[in-house]
């Protein structure tokens, strides 16, 4: 899986019931066509990722089709969700 670009916004709690910051990314991948995952519409993970003091972790994630935000019920490998967690945990500031 190859993360070609991203995008990030800051979630706002209006209850203030969450501790720390919540921050959704868009990663827009790209995989081998022999990938289990591939699709040639093209696919991104959005991801809720989750910051407070020192601590990070990914808290959901979910994989669409690009062009038609159609949502697949699939779960990335061990490798991959490592992938995703150190590449949020770099990008979300």
């Amino acid at each position: 899986m190859n993360i070609i670009s991203h995008s990030v916004e800051k979630l706002k709690d209006p209850t203030g019931i969450l501790v720390g910051d919540r921050y959704e990314f868009l990663l827009h991948i790209e995989l081998p066509e022999d990938d289990d995952l591939y699709s040639p519409e093209g696919l991104y993970i959005k991801v809720i990722f989750a910051a407070y003091e020192d601590d990070y972790k990914v808290a959901q994630y979910q994989i669409f089709e690009k062009n038609t935000n159609k949502y697949y019920d699939w779960a990335l490998d061990a490798e991959e969700e490592i992938q995703v967690f150190n590449y949020c945990k770099q990008n979300f500031q």
